[in-house]
């Protein structure tokens, strides 16, 4: 009897870009508990006995069993069928017979029965066309295989163990879907349980043991799981349990009166490649690459779709992940954007959006509101003829954050800006909000009871309004307060025919500005220089206008402060 066993019986995961028809597994079970034991002692006790004559009844009876009771090992490929005991007896009456498979059984059966080759009597298998894979009791699908104390199956894989069953149950015609309550706000934990099912598209093969005592074979409540093999058809095999790899072998428990102890040992005895064979494997590989690469570039093309010159796009894809430290529930934004002079976008671009109702949960000290709202936004910008004055505007994301609460009353939550990257990448961005206030009891009751608040009516106000042609704004007396947070994932790309002529001139550029004609390095360079010599010039201009002696005591007075 062993004493050491395989505890590890979860399942394993394997890729494969091979066919998985070429899987070949040796099943090899023995039995291990003292009645084999007792069998192999009373025979060598009968060997020894045979000239005296005082041999029990039982005796002679373990000398009738084989090898083949206490141990057998087989070795299967993928959906390889193996009869049990109870399929020849119950396929030899065609009779019982009701189905095309039946009927194919019945004649395998025959031919086995004629040829007798049949050469297994305990390992089978139920393959993916069998009635019995999608029948087996929950008991049979989960092995006693005696890991540890928790060795239950969870509810999500008695769930699974049925999910099978949906691709041979159709959906009736007349079935339809609930117009009302199609997303339930408050889930108990029942209907989540319920409703928490996988449904993937997989191929399954059962390797069954038949540990009934000798004589006894053919009887369904002695069939034992022994493999479970499970594909996808994409490369993904997963086997439960593992192959042992030179482990210790597993153990199984028979059920009933007599508890029989069993040793399973997997092994993969699948054929190896050849080296010439995964040279040639290889080789297709890199030819059904290149020829997939040609594929694409025929469908983008030689030519790559660039703006006309002296054009910038900009193309931004970003997110309103989440906002958090807000007065009431059930949040949602409003935003839109705003370009300045210079700035287009196409007729079909919009401009402005509407998140979703969200709800807030705590996390930590603060209520969190988890929108995940994406959006994108495309703008041209042209560019002029520098000037001194000129100074490239970014556009501007405005959005105010608003609550609604059962009775269809909205509050204005804050306000806030977002003014657009210059720099291409990923950026996050966490802008803080405001909201205008109102002093006294009686706006705060109004707000409280019947909603409504206290809005702007130009949202540009939070920055700087486009209208406003001053050169001070003054916001002296506008009373506001600090409301919450809202955060923005954002991912640029700029594109520019600028950005192409540089590489050609081997021109190093920082700035998109200085790409596309604003301020570069060697205009400012120029810039300083020319001022340089205007001050020279006006120096020179006043020397001369200055007297003989003023000039030869300034001139001193340099050699003595540069002495």
């Amino acid at each position: 009897m062993a004493d050491f066993w395989n505890t590890d019986t979860g399942e394993s995961v394997y890729r494969s870009r091979d066919t998985v028809k070429n899987l070949k597994i040796k099943v090899h079970i023995e039995r291990v508990t003292s009645t084999a034991v007792l069998s192999q002692h009373l025979q060598h006790q009968v060997l020894s006995q045979q000239d005296r004559g005082d041999i029990e009844l039982e005796t002679l009876t373990s000398q009738g069993q084989t090898a083949g009771d206490n141990e057998e090992e087989m070795v299967m490929g993928w959906q390889e069928k193996l009869f049990s005991q109870y399929e020849m007896e119950l396929f030899q009456n065609e009779e019982a017979c009701q189905t095309p498979l039946d009927r194919q059984y019945h004649s395998e059966i025959k031919a086995l029965n004629k040829a007798k080759c049949r050469r297994n009597h305990r390992i089978f298998t139920y393959t993916d066309h069998d009635r019995y894979t999608n029948c087996l009791p929950l008991h049979q699908l989960h092995t006693d295989l005696l890991t540890t104390t928790k060795s239950s199956p969870t509810f999500l894989a008695e769930r699974m163990a049925s999910v099978r069953h949906r691709r041979q149950e159709r959906r009736t015609m007349d079935s339809s879907i609930p117009k009302s309550r199609i997303i339930n706000w408050e889930p108990t934990e029942e209907f989540v349980q319920s409703s928490h099912v996988l449904n993937n598209a997989m191929q399954t093969m059962h390797i069954m043991g038949d540990l009934g005592p000798p004589g006894r074979l053919g009887q369904r409540e002695n069939e034992c799981l022994l493999v479970t093999i499970k594909t996808d058809g994409s490369g993904t095999i997963i086997i439960k349990p593992d192959f042992n790899k030179g482990r210790d072998p597993y153990r199984i428990v028979t059920q009933g009166e007599k508890r029989e102890v069993w040793r399973l040992t997997l092994e993969n005895v699948s054929t190896a490649m050849k080296p010439e064979e995964k040279d040639r494997e290889q080789n297709m590989y890199k030819d059904l690459y290149v020829r997939h690469k040609d594929y694409l570039n025929s469908l983008v093309g030689l030519d790559f779709e660039m703006p006309p010159l002296g054009i910038l796009r900009y193309l931004m894809n970003g997110e309103i992940v989440l906002a958090k430290g807000f007065e009431y529930d059930n949040l949602y934004i409003h935003f839109y954007m705003e370009l300045p002079n210079s700035w287009s976008s196409l007729p079909f671009q919009s401009l402005s959006g509407v998140t979703q109702t969200c709800r807030t949960k705590s996390f930590g000290k603060e209520n969190v509101a988890v929108f995940s709202y994406p959006f994108n936004f495309e703008a041209f910008y042209m560019s002029e003829k520098e000037s001194e004055e000129s100074i490239l505007q970014w556009p501007v994301l405005y959005f105010k954050v608003l609550s609604l609460d059962s009775w269809q009353r909205y509050r204005t939550e804050g306000y806030g800006y977002l003014l657009f990257p210059a720099m291409p990448g990923k950026h996050t961005v966490t802008c803080h909000t405001w909201r205008p206030l109102q002093t006294g009891t009686v706006s705060a009751l109004r707000r409280f009871f019947i909603g409504g608040s206290a809005e702007l009516e130009d949202h540009s106000y939070v920055r700087i309004p486009g209208t406003f042609k001053g050169e001070r704004l003054s916001r002296f007396g506008f009373c506001t307060e600090t409301t919450g947070s809202v955060t923005f994932n954002l991912h640029c790309i700029q594109q520019a025919r600028s950005f192409v002529d540089a590489a050609i001139l081997k021109k190093r550029r920082q700035k998109v500005v200085d790409q596309l004609g604003g301020f570069s390095q060697q205009g400012a360079v120029c810039t300083v220089l020319e001022a340089f010599q205007r001050a020279r010039r006006k120096m020179q201009e006043a020397r001369e206008s200055l007297p003989r002696d003023v000039i030869d005591s300034t001139s001193q007075l340099q050699l003595e402060s540069t002495a």
